[in-house]
């Protein structure tokens, strides 16, 4: 089994002036010809260095807009997650004994390596999600790089707890890394997510093994080489490619991996809450949502528009934030729907590499047949369709892609299933309410509890309600506003633990008490 460690070379017109890198390496040298079309190869990265699966085998990715493969991910199994689980092992009490400035160095060094390149992995995240090239270059490339930034100053300011005063001893408490942890990371915000698990851990004195979506592996295997390049010690992060119910479970069961770190469906966190806790594993669990936006009369009518459009349809829907329920106060009911569907009728569907493009197309095929089976649930259960409902076929290159029109829908009660379910598409419902009972009633009348927004001028009302939503996050007047020194998580069946600041440094290590006699 060859591993290769590439060095950055040649030169790119298309993501000039950026240096041509590894990626484009691949793509024009190692990646292998399907019919006629050279496909780029996505690698593991074990060890410090990039190499193929065990089995030699290979899964197939897809672009989105096009709907066409353009690239091949190296298909790993037990075997490569054995190996990373060896690798991260060996490199574990080194690293955990790493002085907290020197790992603030590395995660500095990888941030700004991130950021030199943010145009290259805005366009290759645009090509692997669907989402439009602008949204990468603006939220999600910038985010990943914050991520590092933000954990890596975060540990030079901790600090630790002392106790005198009951009895004859001095206690304190320190934060001790335990590793290696597995995190496993979805296919909506790829990098953005990623990197929100890989940073905090890396940050504590843990070391890694990952798993990215293998819907939208290609920013994993690039920020390998990032890590390379920044000089990461090899087996501090591992990351291994290939489906969930292969390596996804094996990073889960495996016995050397000391705590697990999930964001995605509530299906598989109810499966890795299950097998976890039979092995007294640590989890944190963010999963799936069925959000609210809640505007009263009073609200800042326009701002609330325009927000709850943004909310309902940014990246598609693909966001676990966004929200997909609304729920107007009766009075303006009628005029704020008008407006609503107005707005959303601006928003245009196409090619994710055109400026003007506001939804993409969605990240698989399979999804995009979920989300338009939903639109047609919601016609059955009585619903109507304000506006979209129907698939896009785009013209030019994009004409075989997954994409949806942005659709809203009225009439349907709040109890059913399209109001209950979780779509995680461009789909958004309509309700009127009367009063704050009723809507508070409504709004936690799901299984889910991750996020609301409410729209409102009078303060004591915003404090009312966001009191009473079964949320883990609540907005007033706004909608993924994110400071990352806050707790975010959700409540129910929406997640277990908090991740953000301490709350992500407190997961990846184990509190010690020490206990000095004083005489």
């Amino acid at each position: 089994m060859k591993c290769r460690i590439l060095r950055q070379c040649f030169f790119n017109a298309d993501v000039a002036p950026f240096n041509r890198s590894i990626v484009d390496y691949h793509r024009s040298v190692i990646g292998p010809v399907r019919h006629g079309i050279t496909m780029q190869t996505i690698q593991n990265y074990i060890d410090g260095a990039l190499c193929e699966a065990l089995s030699g085998e290979h899964l197939a990715c897809f672009e989105p807009a096009t709907g066409k493969e353009y690239a091949s991910i190296a298909r790993s199994d037990r075997q490569d997650v054995e190996r990373a689980v060896d690798a991260a092992t060996r490199a574990f009490p080194a690293w955990s004994r790493t002085t907290a400035g020197e790992r603030s160095r590395l995660l500095v060094k990888i941030a700004d390596i991130i950021e030199a390149r943010a145009e290259e992995f805005a366009q290759a995240e645009s090509r692997d999600q669907g989402k439009p090239v602008w949204l990468c270059r603006v939220m999600d490339i910038p985010r990943a790089v914050a991520n590092f930034r933000f954990f890596a100053t975060e540990i030079l300011h901790s600090s630790t707890r002392a106790h005198t005063g009951m009895g004859d001893g001095l206690n304190y408490t320190v934060r001790k890394p335990f590793g290696p942890v597995g995190c496993i990371s979805p296919w909506n915000l790829p990098l953005y997510l990623f990197t929100w698990k890989v940073a905090p851990a890396l940050a504590a004195g843990t070391t890694v093994v990952a798993k990215p979506s293998e819907i939208t592996p290609f920013t994993a295997m690039m920020l390998a080489e990032v890590c390379i390049e920044a000089g990461l010690p090899p087996g501090v992060l591992n990351i291994i490619h290939g489906t969930g119910d292969v390596v996804g479970s094996a990073i889960v069961e495996h016995p050397g991996i000391k705590a697990v770190s999930f964001t995605g469906s509530t299906r598989v966190g109810q499966y890795i809450a299950r097998t976890a806790g039979e092995m007294l594993k640590k989890v944190s669990l963010e999963l799936g949502g069925k959000n609210a936006t809640v505007v009263f009369a009073d609200a800042d009518f326009q701002r609330a528009v325009e927000q709850s459009v943004r909310a309902a349809f940014l990246n598609q829907g693909e966001i676990c934030l966004c929200g997909s329920r609304v729920f107007v106060e009766r009075s303006i009911y009628d005029r704020f729907r008008d407006a609503f569907v107005s707005e959303t009728r601006k928003l245009v569907v196409g090619d994710p590499t055109d400026d003007g493009t506001r939804c993409g197309a969605l990240a698989s095929e399979q999804h995009m047949e979920r989300v338009l089976s939903y639109i047609g649930l919601a016609t059955r259960e009585g619903g109507v369709i304000a506006c979209g409902g129907e698939r896009v076929h785009v013209d030019g290159r994009c004409r075989d892609g997954w994409f949806v029109e942005p659709t809203v829908i009225e009439g349907l009660p709040a109890s059913c299933r399209t109001n209950t379910e979780e779509i995680f598409g461009p789909v958004v419902t309509l309700i009127p309410f009367d009063d704050e009972d009723d809507v508070c009633a409504m709004v936690n009348g799901t299984p889910y509890g991750l996020s609301a927004s409410v729209w409102t001028e009078n303060v004591h009302r915003a404090h009312r309600v966001a009191d009473r939503i079964e949320t883990g996050i609540v907005w007033v007047n706004c909608w993924l506003v994110r400071d990352l020194r806050t707790p975010f998580g959700g409540v129910k069946q929406s997640g277990i633990g908090r991740e953000g600041g301490e709350e992500s440094l407190r997961f990846f290590t184990e509190a010690k008490n020490i206990c000095l006699r004083i005489e």
